[in-house]
């Protein structure tokens, strides 16, 4: 048991992170902003000590940390949206990276100053995005990889490691850094490809079930010609798909077991391209035969990062984890959680 701090406990992979950590019977803090969105942990809101911070602000980050002392940090808060960050890129890196220095920075400022004892283990969220648009020989993409930042929020977190690994190497911070891969899943509401996807496909159930009410119990043996278009960008770009769940339970096992100063890609075991993971979604769907896929050039990125294939063989060595969601299990979960929504 251990006194955890979750930064930006209201994000998906924060709010499962929490969920996760109350299991293991750790006491939970969860930092958040005034205007976000808590609704992801409604239900276990009561069970988490929920403080007000912002990375933007020093005096709100060493607040916390003194009044609290979290033996863990798990910070996991960001300006996270990619196409946001294209208008707003000096807010996204000012929040990725020198939101993420702050923090380190209040970690070493009360251990140098106030309590020289005070020692946590950090862990510090990097991305996939670091790597960016990688060449096929290159695949899978391992930790040694060359840093290629493909947008302002690649750019933020490119930099927030780089802080990270300094913290540790110059001031002896317990930082372990990670790098996640794609993992997706029930409460994901990003525009990411696979969420984009599971909003329209939901939209089309719900009017042709509006349709059906409408139009009678006999409309379907009429035939009624209804079809629905399903707008997509790229469709080649490939993935290694992973399960949330599974994500934060690495996130558990490192930030215990991990090596300070070491950074772990973390990601799934299955590749499949974006294309075939729609398809795969369509299939779900009791309205499949009735969904066309159409291309819309404007949800085609300039520069798209489009062979994130992850070799995970480090971690795997590190902790004793594994992912064991299966792909068709993620998939379905984040297609119901948009069918919740409606």
């Amino acid at each position: 048991m251990a006194k955890a701090l979750i930064t930006g406990v209201c994000g998906f992979v924060a709010s499962h992170l929490a969920r996760h950590l109350l299991e293991m019977k750790d006491e939970v803090i969860g930092s958040y902003r005034w205007q976000e969105d808590s609704s992801r942990i409604d239900d276990i809101k009561n069970k988490i000590k929920m403080v007000y911070m912002d990375l933007n602000d020093q005096i709100s980050i060493l607040r916390v940390l003194t009044q609290n002392k979290p033996e863990h940090i798990y910070h996991l808060a960001a300006e996270s949206f990619v196409p946001y960050s294209y208008e707003v890129p000096i807010q996204t890196i000012e929040t990725n990276t020198v939101g993420t220095a702050r923090l380190l920075e209040a970690v070493r400022f009360i251990r140098e100053f106030i309590d020289k004892d005070y020692d946590p283990r950090i862990h510090v969220c990097s991305s996939s995005e670091y790597y960016g648009k990688v060449d096929e020989n290159e695949i899978p993409i391992n930790e040694s990889n060359e840093v290629r930042p493909g947008n302002q929020y690649a750019v933020g977190k490119v930099g927030a490691d780089a802080a990270a690994y300094f913290y540790y190497k110059y001031y002896g911070l317990k930082v372990i850094r990670t790098r996640f891969f794609t993992h997706t899943g029930w409460g994901r509401t990003m525009g990411s490809a696979e969420v984009n996807f599971a909003k329209q496909i939901a939209t089309f159930e719900k009017m042709y079930e509006e349709l059906k009410n409408m139009k009678g119990e006999d409309w379907e043996v009429k035939k009624d010609s209804i079809e629905f278009y399903l707008k997509h960008g790229n469709l080649h770009s490939l993935r290694t798909w992973a399960n949330v769940k599974d994500a934060v339970k690495a996130y558990y096992l490192l930030i215990r077991n991990g090596i300070p100063g070491e950074v772990y890609n973390i990601g799934g075991i299955v590749n499949k391209t974006i294309g075939e993971m729609l398809d795969y979604m369509i299939s779900l769907s009791p309205i499949k035969d009735k969904i066309k896929k159409e291309l819309d050039p404007n949800l085609v990125r300039k520069m798209d990062v489009n062979l994130q294939v992850v070799d995970i063989e480090k971690i795997q060595k590190a902790i004793d984890w594994k992912p064991t969601t299966s792909f068709e299990e993620t998939i379905a979960d984040v297609l119901n959680y948009q069918r919740s929504l409606l």
